[in-house]
């Protein structure tokens, strides 16, 4: 008995593999129509294709878009972190260059300073009001490094002031365009084409014409635009040469019995870095204590 029924599910197997194969061989005749169950599910296919087929390939490239713009984020980014990494070097760059041409003239001028015994010092301290910004500033020097009170404050273009105080490290520099009636200077237009130079004294600024006031200048002397001015050394306090700046206009003073000159500052007031404190080398002979013999030996 279970051989029999072994036998017939082999039988049926064998009937059943025979109709598949001949069902694909009818089906795969090209001039043969097909029957209605064959259209069936190929229309069915086809309108099941059109239906979902566009919107599958929209969100398709819905998907590819977002993957693209999200590539082009990141790209663009990219360019920008270089774009800013690049403006910050070019920027450093440029205050390097500023700083070398700074430090270049610096240098020149300490040469050039060097009977002064100059002293180079760093601002590190000016009042930021409106009304003192240009009368008093503080130095990194003091009496330690040999500065003293009275010693000319110059740049590398000019004289700016005087040390009007000292402490163990640091020191008080008084602007030429401090206010106080008490800051002046003894200084010299030097003449042309060999004509004497003119003396007068700094005493005050402009604000509005940002220049110096050279007053007690004798009025029968004619002063041009553009002479120079610099430190007579009549004083005894700053050394002689210092370039102040240049005339810009001269007009007769209140009673008109001298001339007053607007000397625009050959350094600048406004913008100050960095300054050297100078001091004479040679010390002046005082004449009226000498002896008479040494008066003749002079």
């Amino acid at each position: 008995m279970p051989q029999f029924f072994l036998n017939k599910r082999l039988i049926l197997l064998l009937v059943s593999i025979i109709f598949l194969v001949a069902l694909i061989g009818y089906s795969l005749k090209e001039d043969r129509e097909l029957t209605w169950p064959e259209q069936f599910v190929k229309d069915s296919t086809g309108l099941f294709q059109t239906v979902f087929h566009k919107p599958a390939q929209y969100v398709a490239g819905f998907f590819e878009n977002v993957g693209d713009l999200k590539n082009t984020y990141e790209e663009n980014k990219l360019l920008k972190s270089k774009i800013d990494e690049h403006m910050k070097i070019e920027t450093e760059l440029q205050a390097l260059r500023r700083d070398n041409e700074k430090l270049r003239e610096e240098l020149g001028a300490q040469e050039s300073l060097r009977e002064y015994n100059p002293i180079p010092a760093t601002l590190i301290a000016r009042n930021p009001d409106p009304g003192r910004w240009f009368d008093l500033i503080t130095i990194d020097k003091g009496s330690q490094h040999g500065v003293e009170k009275d010693m000319a404050v110059i740049t590398h273009k000019g004289l700016i002031g005087k040390v009007k105080s000292t402490s163990k490290f640091n020191s008080t520099v008084q602007l030429l365009s401090s206010p106080d009636r008490k800051n002046r200077i003894a200084a010299e237009i030097e003449g042309k084409d060999g004509q004497p130079n003119i003396f007068g004294l700094i005493e005050g600024y402009d604000e509005k014409k940002k220049a110096l006031l050279l007053k007690k200048i004798e009025s029968d002397v004619k002063i041009e635009k553009g002479q120079k001015v610099v430190t007579s050394g009549s004083s005894g306090i700053f050394p002689e040469g210092l370039v102040i700046g240049e005339v810009l206009e001269v007009e007769p003073d209140s009673y008109g019995l001298s001339q007053m000159a607007y000397i625009k500052p050959e350094a600048d007031l406004y913008d100050i870095d960095r300054v050297f404190v100078t001091d004479r080398v040679k010390e002046t002979i005082d004449i009226t204590n000498m002896d008479p013999e040494e008066e003749e030996e002079s």
